[in-house]
C-alpha cells in the first residue's frame, strides 16, 4: 500500500520528476516529465541527455550525497523564463544509505485560486 500511496505522490506533482539509480539510469519518470521530455526515457542514462559539463556535475553532486547522510540536497539551476528552481534530491534507504537520486522543479509563481477553491 505504501509503494501506491509513495508513487501516487510523485505521479500528482505538476511538477517533472526524473527519478535515478546510482548509475544515473532512470528508473521512474513521473506523468509532468513523461511530457516535459516528450516520451517516456525510463532504462535510458540521464547523462545520454546531458552534455559532458553536466555529467562532470552529476558525478560531482553524487560523489557529496556519499559523503553524508546530511547531504541531500543541491540548487543545480534557475530558470527566469519558467520561473523555476531545480534540485538534484538523494534517495535513502532506511539505513541512509544512498540508493539514488532525482531530479525536483519547484515552480515560483504563486497560487492564484482562493484557499479550497475545488474546480468544476
Amino acid at each position: 500500500m505504501l509503494n501506491k500511496l509513495l508513487k501516487s505522490i510523485v505521479d500528482q506533482d505538476p511538477a517533472p520528476v526524473v527519478i535515478c539509480d546510482l548509475d544515473s539510469v532512470i528508473v521512474y519518470m513521473n506523468p509532468a516529465s513523461v511530457a516535459r521530455y516528450h516520451g517516456d526515457l525510463t532504462g535510458r542514462s540521464l547523462k545520454a541527455c546531458h552534455n559532458a559539463d553536466s555529467n562532470a556535475k552529476i558525478d560531482r553532486v553524487l560523489t557529496w550525497f556519499g559523503e553524508s547522510r546530511k547531504h541531500n540536497i543541491v540548487y543545480t539551476a534557475h530558470s527566469d523564463r519558467e520561473n523555476k528552481d531545480v534540485y538534484m534530491v538523494a534517495l535513502r534507504d532506511t539505513d541512509g544509505r544512498l540508493i539514488g537520486y532525482y531530479e525536483k522543479h519547484e515552480y515560483r509563481n504563486a497560487e492564484t485560486v482562493a484557499f479550497y477553491e475545488m474546480p468544476q
